[in-house]
């Protein structure tokens, strides 16, 4: 998405996708004294009587105090207040009356279901938007015929959503009733955004339309997820680039909300998007974009675009706190072939002072920020901004998204994540090969079994997951395929976790050589407890995070085919064991360190010393990426996710693990050396003997 800002307008590209790009753009300025979002609810917001609860009954003495107030009856959930100013302060409004997993299900059933007598439903072929005067209820039986249904009754709900629109539209747009709204919104763009045809987009327009209202942006500042118009943007962006175009075009026009689909190929003339829309009740506003001649003849085949308008979605991301500029003209958002490189944008300003300066700039999505470097302007004037807008095609995500709750985005990151798996993965199938060459010469001991058997499964769950890292982000880029892109971060979630576990039973495995000497234990006892800790941990914990947090649709994040966390912080269920497995070993290390230490008798001083130092210092170097030790850096990245100098730091370290791996724990042990001389050795003599 991208849009113009005054002395700091913006304009980004969003997440690339193999099939089709999202680009988003809209126009901001920083007025010469700050803004401050309105913190009074409009009319329709009040559920309850505000004088009672925390307002009268409850004193606000200390700053920063919460106090909760339970809802009217009527509605279910919350309003959270805060002491300011010895002053109680609405923050949180969670009150809503909508059932969205009802209304869910009327659309994904299989079977049609019948219309519920019990709606509430709107007299007459219009539905007032919220602001324009209190609802009209009208009877239940008229409801469903003029939404679709047949002459039973029964509505067709998986054709055209249109059962669901009464209910949603007769409700008041206050802020738990937005929040149930997105929500909504973001389980229909994953689950049924399949062959999207213009009834379903006119639906889905309507519902997205009663919660953009001019009339009630002041309602977003207390939705309780403050990246709520994110999800929006992102499930509206989902659902209509799976948009179908019945003769090569399509028009669906609310107050709020624009989509507009044309078929493109190479012979075009230049094509354009041209929008005007009501941006409140006594203005409009226009916007278009272009896509240039010479950008259509790098098509190969006949392609759509789809772009869409939101004239107040700008205000309600400022209003939501998600990025502190004013929006000064409408969001663009446009869905393009992969091909396609650059593109022209042209937005009307909403305020046209002559001292404000405009600036392009798109929406990061994965990082809910307005990005100034993927556009840049090309003319400026009193009424109007051009913006022209470049798409980067990225493939891999940063290597660094496997702790970092941001993901950044930046050359360098890109080029480590290629260079270092493609080296990670081609080390770590050379790593099993000698394995399996030396492995009956190299696991004669007991120790050296339990060793070697550590060594082999922590080499196969790295090259399984670095495989899985690429397949993930593919299928990201090219599928949009919800299902699989929820697949593809199980597995990858769970072999991660796997080579943490193993990486945990090496270090287990070390504490027992050097502290148990005289416990024994047998190489079956071994090998059960081995697998129970480096397969059943992780399969416990990955089958876990999807189990809870996939019904709320808070398993995967936006942007990439991994674990969600500002939603639901499902990240943690990675980070958490992965963190403290790295402390274990941290302390593993330690044992060893102290025990290496120690004086040998006979030796001198300074040969003592210099050989404990040289001694030390190889087993470090051996253990770090056998135990994992360098995925500690992955906290710097939590603790500071926008800093590129710990992703770089990261990914460095980490990104090539399969080759430190081969590294240090094959071709520099001595014993696996030998093994595979004797090997080469013997290979020669039966050369030499089948000469003969």
């Amino acid at each position: 998405m991208f849009f113009f800002q005054e002395k700091g307008s913006k304009c980004v590209a969003m997440d690339a996708r193999v099939a089709h790009c999202l680009l988003l753009w809209a126009m901001h300025f920083f007025p010469v004294a700050p803004r401050i979002a309105p913190r009074v609810l409009s009319k329709e917001s009040k559920t309850g009587n505000l004088q009672d609860g925390c307002i009268n009954l409850i004193p606000c003495e200390h700053s920063g105090a919460i106090c909760i107030q339970p809802c009217s009856p009527s509605f279910h959930g919350e309003m959270s207040f805060v002491c300011k100013d010895r002053k109680w302060q609405m923050f949180i409004d969670a009150c809503a009356n909508l059932d969205v997993q009802s209304l869910f299900q009327r659309i994904s059933e299989r079977e049609p279901l019948p219309s519920s007598g019990g709606h509430i439903g709107v007299a007459g072929g219009h539905l007032p938007f919220v602001g324009a005067g209190r609802p009209v209820h009208g009877k239940p039986e008229n409801e469903a015929k003029h939404f679709g249904a047949d002459d039973h009754g029964n509505s067709n709900c998986q054709a055209d959503f249109s059962c669901i629109i009464p209910d949603i539209l007769s409700s008041p747009a206050i802020p738990g009733n937005i929040a149930d709204i997105v929500e909504l919104l973001k389980n229909i763009s994953l689950m049924l955004s399949e062959n999207v045809n213009r009834e379903k987009m006119q639906s889905y327009s309507r519902i997205a339309n009663h919660i953009l209202n001019s009339s009630i942006i002041s309602n977003w500042a207390f939705v309780r997820d403050r990246n709520a118009s994110s999800t929006l943007l992102d499930s509206v962006n989902l659902f209509a680039g799976n948009l179908l175009l019945r003769n090569g075009s399509e028009n669906i026009q609310e107050h709020f909300i624009s989509t507009k689909g044309y078929s493109i190929y190479k012979n075009t003339s230049r094509k354009s998007f041209d929008f005007s829309m009501e941006l409140n009740k006594t203005s409009n506003i226009s916007g278009r974009v272009v896509i240039p001649e010479e950008e259509l003849l790098k098509l190969p085949r006949t392609s759509k675009a789809i772009s869409i308008a939101f004239p107040t979605l700008g205000a309600i991301i400022e209003t939501s706190h998600l990025d502190p500029v004013f929006v000064n003209g409408m969001v663009l958002s446009v869905s393009l072939p992969e091909e396609l490189q650059h593109i022209l944008l042209t937005f009307e300003k909403v305020n046209k002072l002559e001292n404000i300066k405009a600036q392009c700039v798109g929406w990061h999505s994965a990082e809910r920020r307005w990005d100034s470097k993927a556009c840049k302007m090309k003319s400026d004037n009193i009424s109007s901004v051009v913006c022209m807008c470049k798409h980067h095609r990225r493939t891999f995500k940063s290597f660094s998204i496997l702790m970092s709750p941001t993901m950044l985005r930046n050359v360098v990151l890109d080029y480590i994540t290629c260079v270092g798996l493609g080296l990670s993965i081609f080390s770590l199938v050379l790593c099993l090969t000698i394995e399996t060459v030396v492995w009956h010469h190299v696991t004669k001991t007991k120790i050296t079994y339990m060793r070697h058997f550590c060594l082999v499964n922590i080499a196969t769950s790295l090259l399984i997951a670095d495989i899985l890292f690429i397949v993930a982000a593919v299928v990201h880029n090219t599928a949009l395929n919800y299902r699989l892109c929820v697949a593809a971060t199980f597995f990858l979630h769970f072999f991660y976790l796997a080579l943490f576990f193993w990486m945990f039973t090496l270090g287990l495995l070390i504490l027992y050589g050097l502290l148990l000497v005289f416990f024994k234990i047998t190489r079956s006892a071994f090998i059960a407890a081995a697998f129970s800790i480096g397969y059943g941990c992780p399969l416990v914990i990955s089958i876990l995070t999807v189990a809870i947090t996939e019904p709320k649709n808070g398993y995967l994040r936006s942007g990439a085919c991994w674990l969600n966390w500002y939603e639901t912080k499902a990240l943690l269920a990675f980070v958490v064991p992965a963190l403290s497995i790295i402390v274990v070993n941290l302390a593993v290390v330690v044992v060893v360190v102290v025990k290496m230490g120690r004086p040998s008798i006979g030796d001198g001083c300074k040969s003592q010393d210099l050989s404990n130092m040289i001694r030390i210092s190889k087993n470090i170097a051996l253990l770090t990426p056998l135990l994992g030790l360098t995925w500690g850096f992955g906290l710097a990245t939590i603790i500071d996710s926008r800093s590129l100098a710990f992703h770089v730091t990261f990914a460095l370290l980490n990104a090539f693990q399969g080759f430190f791996i081969l590294l240090f724990g094959t071709l520099l042990d001595r014993k696996t050396r030998e093994a595979l001389k004797k090997n080469c050795l013997s290979s020669k003599r039966k050369c030499s003997l089948a000469k003969s």
